[in-house]
């Protein structure tokens, strides 16, 4: 039997609730109860939504409570750092001719990394292999062309930069051009070296959770349960990063929106994103113009998806994510500033 705790009833600000509510991964979201869940052989057998001023009954939650509740280090990026204690915007920079929102439309990738920034992205992730569905591996080498110039001049120019890649030589490339994290749509499983290399590097990771990979993830993705499963997996795969010498500070988790996911699977992560906290890492949710979104509203096509891509910002914030993965940079930065002006406004004395 394992336990799982998703964080639940959350409230504005702890004044007057002393003792009844508990402050979540250091950040700007307090909760006042947990959902006990109870899991045998991957299947939930109980349920019980349990006030935080009668956790003390659950010996058993204290690990996991001292993780859903210690504040989360800033991350370091070579020079910069940036603290995890609020939501960040990762702005979406693809440098192909074929991914699925943006592929082949930015004339100038520098410039529109520096637009992003100007509106407010805190890192810019530059991706050069196009990980929809249904999208052909790009030889490193090609991959490599495409991405370090453009995190070169980015870095030059004081940029924070990630580096959206499967592959430990493209890995390499970008950090030596000035990234300073690797996000890994595999969660370094796809190139036998990654694993080495992030740990050698010393640079933070973003571990992505995916089920098969592109030219196949979509086909018929089944889970017993969704969200307990990614959870573990992304368990496992934190306990293999540990191992080689990552540390769990350096870590980040995202559980995959659209990568080897149905509709209601995705809907499935996204109302329980909180639990992701029991892991000890921050969290970033990457659902932009995702094809499910279109799929709850007409068929909307990727051009038409900005408010269902600002309402999923906006319910990853609320329970507390530390990152979202973002197209539209200015208006979710907007729609985050004003979701952080009214947290402001309720931990004001009045």
């Amino acid at each position: 039997m394992t336990l799982h705790l998703r964080p639940t009833g959350f409230v504005d600000a702890p004044f007057g609730h002393d003792g009844q509510v508990l402050r979540l991964a250091g950040g700007l979201c307090w909760f006042s109860a947990v959902e006990a869940i109870e899991v045998e052989d991957g299947r939930r057998v109980r349920q019980t939504l349990v006030p935080v001023d009668r956790l003390g009954e659950w010996p058993e939650a204290e690990p996991i409570l001292a993780r859903l509740t210690a504040p989360r280090p800033p991350l370091t990026l070579g020079e910069r750092i940036i603290p995890l204690d609020q939501p960040h915007a990762m702005a979406i920079l693809n440098v192909t001719p074929d991914s699925f929102s943006d592929g082949g439309t930015h004339a100038d990738p520098v410039e529109a990394g520096m637009r992003m920034l100007e509106a407010g992205a805190a890192l810019v992730d530059v991706g050069g292999e196009s990980t929809r569905p249904g999208a052909r591996p790009v030889w490193e080498g090609d991959e490599i062309a495409r991405v370090q110039p453009v995190i070169a001049r980015l870095a030059a120019a004081g940029a924070a930069i990630s580096i959206d890649t499967r592959k430990a030589s493209v890995m390499a490339a970008a950090l030596d051009a000035g990234a300073g994290l690797v996000n890994d749509v595999s969660a370094l499983t796809y190139d036998p070296e990654a694993l080495a290399l992030v740990a050698a590097r010393g640079c933070p990771v973003l571990l992505m959770h995916h089920l098969g990979d592109p030219q196949t993830m979509q086909a018929d993705p089944r889970y017993g349960d969704v969200l307990i499963e990614v959870y573990d997996w992304l368990e496992a795969r934190i306990a293999a990063c540990e191992a080689a010498g990552i540390a769990r500070s350096r870590i980040l988790v995202d559980p995959g929106i659209g990568f080897g996911k149905t509709v209601r699977h995705n809907l499935a992560l996204i109302n329980g994103l909180s639990l992701f906290h029991g892991l000890g890492c921050g969290i970033v949710l990457g659902a932009s113009r995702k094809r499910f979104i279109g799929a709850l509203s007409n068929e909307a096509p990727v051009d038409r998806r900005l408010g269902g891509s600002v309402a999923l910002a906006l319910s990853a914030a609320a329970q507390g994510a530390q990152w979202v993965r973002v197209h539209d940079v200015f208006e979710t930065i907007q729609a985050l500033r004003l979701w952080r002006g009214l947290r402001d406004e309720a931990l004001s004395p009045i």
